[in-house]
């Protein structure tokens, strides 16, 4: 599992179906692998909501989503996927199929919402318009491969 993680003063999604807002706090894409398991997306979540990108007041990056009580909003992102070591055209053949990414990334949100207040998402395979307002920037990709297993 892939998540690119990016530091937001606030971010708003819309589709033809919905809108979701958030305020300060991280704007997560997901990417799901076909190698995931449940344990990553816990592993994952766990890892985003205390990971320290946030600044204290010596201007230095330590503190944490929870310490600064900010909002998530989460979006799925099967490019993050994407092998562009050969050719000019990016591979997807890693990505997990639509079924079970939807599954994983379900236990994703579901995981984070364990921590966070304040979680929104996208819809999960579709088209979506995303604003935000970048604070930084900041952005850090996060991997569970590589991972101690449980």
């Amino acid at each position: 599992m892939r998540v690119l993680l990016q530091r937001v003063d606030k971010a708003c999604l819309k589709s033809d179906e919905f809108e979701s807002k958030i305020g300060f706090g991280l704007l997560a894409f997901v990417g799901v692998s076909s190698q995931d398991t449940i344990f990553d997306a816990k592993y994952l979540a766990k890892k985003i909501v205390t990971l320290r990108i946030f600044k204290d007041e010596f201007d230095k990056s330590n503190l944490s989503l929870l310490d600064v009580n900010g909002d998530i909003m989460i979006v799925s992102n099967f490019t993050l996927q994407a092998d562009t070591r050969k050719g000019t055209r990016p591979d997807f053949i890693n990505a997990g199929k639509s079924d079970f990414a939807y599954d994983l990334y379900l236990k994703f949100v579901e995981e984070t919402k364990k921590y966070v207040r304040i979680v929104e998402t996208g819809k999960f395979g579709h088209h979506m318009d995303i604003d935000c307002k970048l604070n930084g920037p900041f952005s850090v990709i996060c991997e569970s491969t590589g991972r101690e297993h449980e």
